[in-house]
């Protein structure tokens, strides 16, 4: 029997040593490929020297246009069973194009994060209003969850709000957070020890805006703070794409250093004692309070940092949206080593008990495997996805080729 067929249809393609975005789309990958199928990645990004380098693993790479009916051609030839859609706006743009080459294809929205809320967050704390989530960004990003036979949802506070706020179907939401391998006694005995640490340490792309502002944060209400009372430590700033902005905040007299993009994320972080995370707004869950907990570095977050990370369990640090005690308590930490050693513990139970791939790999696939042999009835018990897949779609259809067509002359 021929394999079973996946495509992507990525908004970039993936770099996972640049952002969690890119993290969460190679385990995708290789889940499937666990599961004996036959991947196809494309994008209509350009590639850059640091694009994940799918060859060495049996997935087909094809670049494909924007607007253009050589997609319709890839479709009918390579003829999916899934499609899977990276973000809410790829579904907009490819949408339609698949319902019709390909109706009996199941199709899968993974949401990275939530934008609407990442961004009504921004909103609220720039300008100091009101939380509205009720933007023409949500109505774009939840009419895409209805259109889809299934949204991946990486935070669970987010798929309480979908369905609590928004009534969306529980049957259309999946929690599937990031997929980890276990942390073992085997991979503690390698972790640096408290005595060979120094430092605090801050990661994340800077093209993504809550990264930015929380560099600033740090900059101007936290490390002067932190250097007071350890004037000795350093704070190391890493992330991929840093512009003259961020290059322009480093200050050597301050030990405040900017290092610009990390080789390893994890192999970066494991040299320092604490990860500096104090996060204002976002969405989603951080993919560097994932690579802390991984290499036995305790952090020192937000509310919001934090948010849907550890369920029940303690976190692995401190969690405080009070800048001057996040300081106070991010100094204690620093210092104690008893302290420090117990919450490295409780990341490893944090990874083992939440983010294991071998607790929601196979469930997903079932649910995958369910969703393939019912599809026509599941699709009638959405039938708001119905309506919309059927207006939507004739609008972004014509405009898509009056955008073709003006192309073409």
């Amino acid at each position: 029997m021929s394999p079973k067929k996946l495509l992507i249809i990525g908004l970039v393609w993936p770099e996972p040593t640049s952002s969690a975005a890119g993290t969460r789309m190679v385990q995708l990958v290789d889940l499937f490929l666990a599961k004996g199928y036959q991947v196809t990645f494309t994008s209509a990004a350009s590639k850059s020297d640091f694009s994940y380098d799918f060859n060495h693993k049996s997935v087909f790479e094809q670049e494909i246009k924007l607007n253009d009916e050589s997609f319709n051609v890839l479709l009918k030839t390579l003829n999916p069973d899934i499609v899977l859609f990276d973000r809410f706006m790829i579904e907009e743009q490819y949408g339609w194009r698949v319902q019709q080459e390909c109706p009996n294809a199941l199709r899968i929205l993974d949401t990275e994060d939530l934008h609407f809320l990442r961004q009504a967050r921004q909103q609220s704390t720039k300008k100091q209003e009101e939380l509205n989530l009720f933007s023409d960004t949500a109505k774009r990003e939840i009419a895409a969850i209805l259109r889809c036979d299934l949204s991946l949802i990486i935070s669970e506070a987010e798929v309480k709000l979908l369905e609590g706020q928004f009534k969306i179907e529980p049957n259309l939401l999946y929690y599937l957070p990031f997929l980890e391998q276990k942390i073992t006694a085997d991979t503690i005995q390698k972790w640096i020890p408290f005595a060979e640490r120094a430092d605090f340490v801050f990661i994340g792309n800077f093209l993504h805006e809550p990264n930015w502002h929380t560099v600033q944060t740090l900059k101007t209400k936290v490390w002067p703070l932190l250097r007071k009372k350890l004037p000795e430590a350093s704070l190391n700033i890493y992330g991929a794409y840093p512009s003259q902005k961020v290059l322009q905040l480093e200050n050597k007299a301050e030990r405040f250093f900017i290092k610009g993009r990390a080789a390893n994320a994890q192999e970066t972080i494991t040299k320092h004692k604490i990860l500096l995370a104090p996060i204002q707004f976002g969405a989603g869950v951080k993919g560097k309070l994932i690579d802390a907990m991984l290499t036995g570095t305790p952090s020192v977050t937000t509310t919001i940092g934090a948010e849907a990370m550890k369920g029940n369990l303690e976190w692995n640090g401190i969690i405080e949206d009070d800048l001057n005690a996040f300081a106070e308590q991010a100094a204690q930490l620093y210092q104690h080593e008893t302290e420090w050693q117990a919450a490295q513990q409780r990341g490893v139970q944090i990874i083992n008990e939440r983010y294991a791939a071998a607790v929601f790999a196979d469930p997903f696939m079932q649910k995958v495997k369910e969703l393939l042999s019912g599809l026509i009835k599941h699709r009638q018990n959405n039938f708001f996805g119905q309506i919309l897949n059927h207006h939507t779609a004739q609008s972004t259809k014509y405009m898509s080729l009056w955008i073709e067509e003006k192309n073409r002359k």
